[in-house]
């Protein structure tokens, strides 16, 4: 059994699903790691990760949309350090996911034809975040 660690430092310009699907494959390839467990983990609270359609932009735009319904920007949160966007941010993040697990085979995760990998990024401001990688397996 082997294990790798990787962190991936992505640029966000803002809300959104930004697909990060290339460099992961390019770091489990280029691993040496063959079959495994790939542990991806966002290092922040509002933002997240998500598994997603990846060929039509109008799933994400629609996914963007109600995500935007179920928590609405707003003055109304007791926490708002940051605007109207820092406690929805929250919020976001708390009903999506910050965690997500993919099995790996002949080197590769084993993504569906359609699946992309996104860091969905909840704050109206751009971001640098910071993604952790972890593989285990032979």
């Amino acid at each position: 059994m082997r294990q790798a660690l990787h962190q991936l430092h992505i640029e966000t310009p803002g809300q959104g699903l930004h697909e990060f699907t290339g460099p992961v494959c390019r770091w489990v390839a280029d691993s040496g790691i063959d079959t495994g467990l790939l542990t991806l983990f966002v290092r922040h609270t509002s933002c997240s990760l998500l598994i997603q359609e990846n060929a039509a932009p109008a799933a994400r735009r629609d996914l963007e949309r109600w995500i935007a319904r179920i928590a609405p920007e707003s003055r109304d949160y007791e926490h708002d350090d940051e605007g109207a966007d820092d406690m929805p941010a929250h919020l976001r993040a708390a009903i999506t996911t910050t965690s997500i697990a993919i099995p790996v085979a002949g080197g590769a995760p084993l993504l569906g034809t359609w699946q992309g990998i996104y860091l969905f990024e909840h704050r109206r401001a751009s971001h640098r975040r910071q993604v952790a990688l972890h593989l285990i397996g032979a």
